[in-house]
């Protein structure tokens, strides 16, 4: 199993970055196959350029560069994490937050339920065990056209913060670059070459909150 940190500290964000998680991955396989390595991506599975610029998600709402360039590279390991109900040609299949936390936790999906009508087209992450992360097509994409990567925490109160600005940087983390992400979900708010991505994303979510738990009034309906 690759070492995870092993990689130079992450410079640049957005398409740039996912172009380095690319390398790395073509580099070696296993660099995304997850703490037990049961994810390696060995034989990436594109699709072609002529769909994508068709492809949009079932909002409507455009792809974010960085997902766009990891789908010319490789659609198979997002949906062996239930991204696409086909890929040929490609289908989204997005669940409600609440209902993918449904699935994964049993009964705290109901705890989730507020934050489900608000987070209506959402994509499960590998990570955690008491956690998951959640790819989250929001209102508005940040400043590089980016959509934020939630987690949800179910271990004491339940927790939902911003955890990643974008699928490119939480790719990058997967992938073993330097994101700094040390010690708590919340740590890329004090990164300054995050900073204000995340912060447009916890404005736009939690009312300027980096993280919530269940009560707080940005939790809503409950």
């Amino acid at each position: 199993m690759a070492s995870h940190r092993t990689q130079p500290r992450a410079q640049v964000q957005g398409v740039a970055l996912i172009e380095q998680v690319i390398a790395r991955v073509r580099e070696e396989p296993d660099a995304i196959a997850g703490f037990c390595g049961e994810r390696p991506l060995r034989q990436p599975r594109p699709i072609s350029a002529d769909v994508l610029e068709r492809l949009t998600f079932p909002s409507g709402k455009a792809l974010p560069p960085s997902l766009q360039r990891w789908l010319a590279f490789d659609a198979s390991w997002l949906a062996e994490l239930g991204w696409f109900s086909s890929v040929e040609p490609p289908v989204f299949t997005p669940r409600r937050l609440d209902e993918i936390v449904q699935a994964e936790f049993d009964m705290w999906g109901d705890f989730y339920e507020p934050l489900g009508g608000r987070l209506a087209e959402c994509f499960l992450l590998p990570g955690g065990s008491d956690s998951r992360r959640i790819y989250a097509v929001t209102e508005e994409a940040d400043a590089l056209g980016e959509y934020p990567v939630l987690v949800v925490d179910t271990d004491d109160l339940p927790y939902a913060a911003v955890m990643y600005p974008g699928f490119d940087v939480f790719m990058a983390d997967e992938a073993g670059l330097d994101t700094c992400i040390s010690g708590t979900y919340e740590d890329l708010h004090d990164d300054p070459r995050y900073a204000a991505r995340m912060a447009a994303h916890a404005h736009q979510l939690f009312n300027g909150k980096r993280g919530i738990e269940i009560g707080d009034e940005e939790w809503g309906g409950v």
